[in-house]
């Protein structure tokens, strides 16, 4: 068990709540290390945070520009190519290119979620809405349900609300049969990746969320009707088929990438999860949520979603703050990433064990009795 805990406490090198600013290069830097310490004090690390969580619109205004007009364009030339008759490949390759901007249109939808892509709270929600309809996303359910995550992720006691369906070691032996099977199904890369986006976005989120109030009602409603407005002019203009034809492509692919993004944020080997009796904000954000490593060009289509780490411990940092905010507080640093390889890895960690504080396998399982 001592050599557990270590193993634990090194993803966070038992960061110290005592910073200073180097005025020179204003670097945060860590004065010293303290093996003793379980956990940063979070009220030192939220205060060096909150130089980073100003929103800029300039900047949301440039990833618009470099976002949503490229899917509206992307869309237009998929209209064109349909109605000229072309090769049918031909609209599919460019819906894996729109799919690659949706997903990065979610993200900037993600930081209105959260009041930091613009400043004010009313471009948040107008821009929300707006990216919501083309997402296929109610703004204000789903920020609710979001908001509940951020404040419940990690927290055995507290699953279900925004999570991947995770269930321990000791559930699963103890569960019945049918249950077993369920949760092997969903599970599966196959489905995980492929069947359950799908059913997310075109079905799931056509409903309002368990306790959501009128406001979130409202919003599942006027989402709906958008998109089913959409739908209808579409149809008269380019044919249903047509619209088919383009957006089950896109939407398919843009729900599959974005799930993995949400799967790899918080399931991999030496994620965090414990019971509520010992749950930490701070350490569900450090150890919890990971530091996706990604090459250059798909850090941008996740609009720095990766740096999952940062946004769980300061939700309101907009995207376009991310990077800056890791490569100048050295305690951010000490999180090992998660790289694209090492990711590839969590398909096949399926359970939560307790005793051993980590994800595994199914196969590693296997022998042990059914209860």
């Amino acid at each position: 068990m001592q050599s557990l805990h270590l193993k634990k406490r090194s993803r966070v090198q038992q960061l110290t709540p005592f910073f200073h600013m180097s005025q020179k290069n204003r670097s945060f830097e860590i004065d010293s290390i303290h093996p003793e310490k379980s956990s940063v004090n979070r009220r030192d690390l939220i205060q060096i945070l909150s130089q980073y969580s100003k929103p800029d619109s300039r900047k949301a205004l440039n990833q618009i520009l470099n976002t949503f007009v490229p899917y509206v364009g992307l869309w237009a030339l998929m209209i064109y190519c349909v109605m000229q008759g072309f090769s049918v490949w031909i609209t599919l390759l460019l819906s894996v290119i729109a799919a690659a901007f949706l997903v990065r249109l979610f993200v900037l939808f993600h930081d209105c979620c959260h009041g930091a892509f613009f400043p004010g709270r009313l471009r948040n929600k107008w821009f929300g809405y707006l990216a919501g309809i083309l997402t296929f996303t109610p703004f204000e359910d789903w920020q609710r349900c979001h908001v509940i995550h951020h404040s419940r992720s990690g927290d055995l006691d507290n699953r279900g609300d925004g999570d991947v369906w995770t269930l321990t070691v000791s559930e699963y032996l103890s569960a019945s049969r049918a249950k077993r099977f369920a949760y092997r199904i969903f599970r599966n890369p196959l489905t995980l990746f492929s069947v359950t986006p799908l059913v997310l976005f075109l079905i799931v989120h056509r409903f309002p969320s368990a306790g959501a109030k009128r406001r979130e009602n409202y919003s599942v409603i006027f989402t709906n009707l958008a998109i089913a407005g959409l739908i209808l002019v579409m149809s008269l203009t380019v044919g249903f088929q047509n619209y088919l034809l383009i957006q089950l492509p896109t939407i398919l692919l843009a729900a599959s990438m974005g799930t993995w993004l949400f799967y790899v944020q918080h399931q991999y080997e030496d994620a965090y999860w414990v019971r509520n009796d010992n749950w930490d904000l701070t350490r569900s954000g450090l150890e919890g949520s990971s530091y996706y490593q990604l090459p250059a060009v798909l850090q941008w289509i996740g609009a720095n979603i990766g740096l999952h780490h940062i946004h769980h411990v300061r939700a309101n940092i907009p995207n376009y703050n991310l990077q800056r905010c890791y490569n100048e507080v050295s305690a951010l640093q000490a999180v090992t990433p998660l790289t694209f390889r090492k990711s590839l890895q969590s398909l096949w960690l399926n359970l939560w064990d307790e005793e051993k504080q980590k994800l595994v396998s199914f196969r590693s399982i296997r022998k042990l009795p059914r209860k």
